[in-house]
């Protein structure tokens, strides 16, 4: 059963206090993960800036073989902390075919 992980953001003001090596820096383990979570089974449906009244900046849509995958992939952000720099909000959802 697959899994879909809508994953909102938005940069933490302490994220443009750092020198940009550093921003840099983080930006290329977080994008470890995610080749990481690719090279598993894992599927980035798209990252779209949000416009309007919103709380946050971007949206990312993943589509995950499980939730467990998807837990993963969250743990493995969170580690490198990303948390620390990213206000966030995530929604996932499992798929509903074959379900009446």
């Amino acid at each position: 059963m697959s899994t879909i992980w809508i994953h909102y953001a938005r940069p933490r003001p302490h994220w443009y206090g750092l020198e940009e090596a550093e921003q840099a820096a983080r930006q290329v383990e977080w994008r470890a993960v995610a080749e990481h979570s690719i090279a598993a089974g894992a599927l980035c449906l798209g990252r779209y800036h949000i416009r309007g009244q919103q709380d946050f900046e971007t949206v990312e849509i993943w589509r995950f073989l499980d939730a467990e995958a998807a837990f993963a992939h969250w743990s493995a952000l969170t580690q490198l902390g990303y948390g620390e720099f990213n206000s966030f909000a995530n929604n996932i959802g499992l798929s509903m075919e074959g379900s009446p």
